[in-house]
């Protein structure tokens, strides 16, 4: 089997090398890719500097023709869509109609993500729990439901942002500047208590949890500063409840999955669960509609189901005897961000980075190559690195103790990811 997936980012280098362990891939390419992923490449004959190396570093994932034409190159059997937007824009459609298979949600189905307000319609008519929340378009909307809703406040911006389009504040003139700036928002109602995120692989009728794992948005140490897309994760989560995954597919994930059916727009691809376990239950903070930045990179490599069958199988409709295995142990995954992020990064100078050895992997996130080859930021977050052990302490240490070695003077990381975990700080919540 040859899998063409397209994405630059983490999410599409960390996808390629949980496909590559998978006896039945033949082949994995990366399109448009990063140097991470050429690396990969190269081990199948793809040399970048050719004809088809360069349709390959050159391809548009937002143009569902050139998708569709590098996989009739590559002999392709089966395309897996990364990022949001094509996803949005309906690249997946336009790959099905050209007889390909592809794994990702229709364009109409994608509006899980594309839209908070679409997002909230399904939940509501599914009866899955969330945030009691308003859909404002002009500034008397926006007040009125600040006003009523009260602090902390929670904007969220209608439309795709990157995971950037959020603001909690208690600060209401911020709320409201972020509210007008954003044009469309939904404003809900602050949820307390840890955050999870859970990923489940759906044919449009059957759906297969991952583990659960969780994320650290806020840019700065001890969750401070403005969001971002994600600076750290880890899983699994030794403090999660019992029976925290069955509960999200039985409130959560099947009854979207039957709603969007009901719909005629049934959800084939991989549904994101952001979750708030809050003293009232579970509730639903967001979906997306595709693996998520940084928690794929913990998660996949503890998987051992092959990915690449798996993800066929999702896209043709088949999971029914398809289950998911997972190794013991524990994964961390700490990001290297450009200073400036999440604001304008400093896409300045070079990075150095040395042999990660067997028991730590280095993903790219936002590198290109520069003079002489070497690796120079481009974006906002910049490497993800992931590492494996029997606990947290042991993971993070084999995390950290590589961070320290990248020479990154431009670059910053956060020290405190899974640390609270780690020191069995976070209580059990109740379900």
């Amino acid at each position: 089997m040859k899998i063409l997936v397209v994405g630059s980012g983490g999410r599409e280098h960390a996808l390629a090398v949980a496909i590559a362990r998978d006896d039945d891939v033949e082949a994995v390419h990366v399109a448009p890719g990063n140097p991470g992923t050429w690396a990969m490449d190269t081990k199948y004959g793809v040399d970048h500097h050719t004809e088809l190396g360069e349709k390959i570093r050159s391809l548009d994932p937002m143009d569902a023709v050139a998708v569709v034409e590098l996989a009739q190159t590559l002999d392709i059997d089966l395309v897996v869509i990364g990022p949001e937007a094509p996803l949005v824009a309906g690249v997946a459609d336009g790959v099905r109609v050209a007889g390909i298979t592809c794994f990702g949600p229709t364009q109409e189905a994608a509006q899980l993500e594309g839209s908070k307000q679409y997002a909230k319609e399904v939940m509501n008519a599914a009866g899955v729990p969330t945030a009691r929340s308003y859909y404002c378009t002009t500034q008397d909307q926006i007040e009125e439901a600040l006003d009523e809703l009260g602090a902390p406040y929670v904007v969220k911006n209608d439309g795709l942002a990157a995971g950037k389009g959020v603001v909690v504040t208690d600060n209401r003139d911020e709320a409201l500047a972020h509210g007008l700036a954003c044009g469309q928002v939904v404003i809900e109602e602050y949820l307390d208590g840890p955050e999870v995120s859970l990923f489940a692989i759906c044919d449009g009728d059957k759906a297969l949890p991952l583990i659960p794992a969780q994320d650290f948005k806020r840019v700065g140490e001890g969750d401070t500063g403005p969001n971002t897309g994600g600076m750290g994760a880890y899983c699994p989560l030794p403090w999660a409840p019992e029976g925290l995954t069955e509960a999200v597919m039985d409130q959560v994930v099947n009854p979207t999955l039957a709603e969007m059916k009901h719909r005629g727009t049934p959800f084939q691809g991989l549904l994101y669960v952001g979750l708030a376990l809050t003293s009232k239950g579970l509730r639903v903070v967001e979906f997306n509609v595709r693996f998520g930045d940084p928690e794929t990179e913990a998660i996949l490599p503890l998987l051992t189901t092959p990915l690449g069958q798996t993800l066929r199988a999702a896209a043709t409709g088949s999971l029914a005897d398809t289950a998911l295995t997972w190794q013991e142990g524990v994964s961390i995954v700490v990001v290297y961000a450009a200073q400036g992020y999440p604001g304008t990064p400093d896409n300045t100078g070079t990075i150095a980075i040395p042999d990660p050895g067997e028991t730590v992997q280095v993903i790219h996130c936002g590198t290109t190559f520069g003079p002489s080859h070497s690796i120079i930021p481009k974006g906002g977050r910049i490497l993800a690195i992931v590492a494996q052990g029997e606990n947290l302490h042991q993971a993070r240490n084999q995390a950290y103790g590589l961070m320290e070695t990248i020479d990154y003077p431009t670059g910053f990381y956060r020290t405190d990811i899974a640390e609270s975990a780690a020191q069995g700080l976070i209580a059990t919540p109740t379900l």
